[in-house]
């Protein structure tokens, strides 16, 4: 029987030693590691995104052995920037993971040399691969044993800010939108930041809900299946709307103050504003657009996110609120006095006290 190599974490071991590593290195080309990667983790190629092209086309066309000799070189090159730039004051003592997409050879150079100079390196066993098979498993285990409580509500009711505050409580809280960059609306991209991969998406769920426990309820907001181009897994989401649900309700006037105070980037980005409020033409016509966009040029923004709640959103909420939580109920609400801080508070508090912690 072959010996095991002591310098391989085995994938069983992956979570219960995940936190006591001091570094997680990937080493797979910045193309790789910006759609998706383990959270934490640098990225240290050892092939860039242009040499990793190269490689490919080198071994479909001539052969394997031609591109592993590149390859090599390469590699190393690579690594020895690597150490020149980023590890030459890690003591000895220092215990990265190193991971690469399967496993195999870049890791294993970077994980062999390091050991060789005397570091207590480690190489993921199956790599990104076998970290991929983790979150989706991962996630189908965290919606068959957490359950959730729902806070509905109409847009600009404060849903997102009242979460926080319950977070500040100390009770758990999921917040599918930070963690999808996304407000879940025509409306609802971040100004100058764009949403992570799905894959992305997913392995934040999971590092999100892998920090929570099962045993005490999560607080979340009721969400469509997708929020913004990423769709939240089937299971999770199924199981998100199942829970208990509790409706923040504010008078028009607090949603209209809140949403121009929370939705502020537009008033100086009109141009943005505009571009977005045109994706609703085919459901309102060039007309309603037209009086819309005169409003933005009039700076009469009230008029126009009232007008928006009333002939937009909030008959798409009526609509779906029934359809998709079972457990809605019109009696059970938590009213928002207004935009303030304490108010945000109060109401936070409120809904604590009535589903508990």
């Amino acid at each position: 029987m072959q010996p095991s190599n002591p310098h391989i974490l085995k994938l069983g071991q992956f979570l219960s030693e995940l936190d006591s590593f001091d570094a997680i290195i990937d080493v797979r080309s910045p193309a790789e590691f910006s759609l998706d990667h383990i959270p934490g983790a640098v990225n240290y190629p050892v092939l860039s995104n242009d040499e990793r092209v190269t490689m490919g086309t080198l071994y479909k066309q001539e052969s394997p052995f031609a591109a592993k000799k590149l390859g090599a070189a390469l590699v190393s090159r690579n690594i020895a920037s690597h150490l020149e730039n980023h590890l030459l004051e890690m003591p000895r003592e220092w215990r990265p993971l190193i991971y690469c997409w399967r496993g195999g050879e870049r890791s294993g150079a970077f994980t062999h040399i390091l050991n060789r100079i005397g570091l207590k390196a480690k190489q993921l066993e199956g790599g990104y691969q076998g970290f991929r098979r983790t979150v989706i498993d991962g996630l189908e285990f965290a919606a068959s044993q957490f359950s959730f409580q729902v806070i509905c509500g109409m847009t600009g009711s404060g849903k997102t800010r009242v979460l926080q505050e319950i977070g500040s409580l100390g009770a758990q809280i999921l917040d599918l939108e930070g963690l999808a960059v996304h407000r879940g609306s025509v409306l609802g991209n971040e100004p100058n930041e764009d949403q992570p991969s799905q894959k992305g998406f997913e392995t934040a769920l999971w590092n999100a809900l892998r920090s929570l426990a099962p045993a005490r309820p999560v607080y979340v907001e009721s969400e469509s299946k997708k929020v913004g181009g990423l769709h939240v897994p089937d299971a999770l989401m199924e199981k998100i709307r199942n829970g208990a649900c509790i409706e923040l309700r504010s008078s028009p006037e607090t949603r209209v103050s809140w949403l121009i105070r929370d939705y502020h980037h537009f008033l100086t980005d009109t141009d943005n504003f505009k571009r977005k409020l045109a994706l609703l033409t085919a459901h309102y016509g060039k007309v309603q657009i037209a009086k819309w966009n005169e409003a933005i040029d009039a700076g009469n923004f009230p008029e126009l996110v009232e007008g928006l709640l009333v002939k937009h959103y909030d008959p798409s909420y009526q609509s779906s609120i029934v359809r998709n939580f079972p457990q809605y109920k019109i009696e059970n609400f938590v009213q928002l006095e207004n935009d303030s801080d304490e108010a945000f508070t109060k109401a936070a508090k409120a809904i604590v006290t009535k589903l508990g912690s």
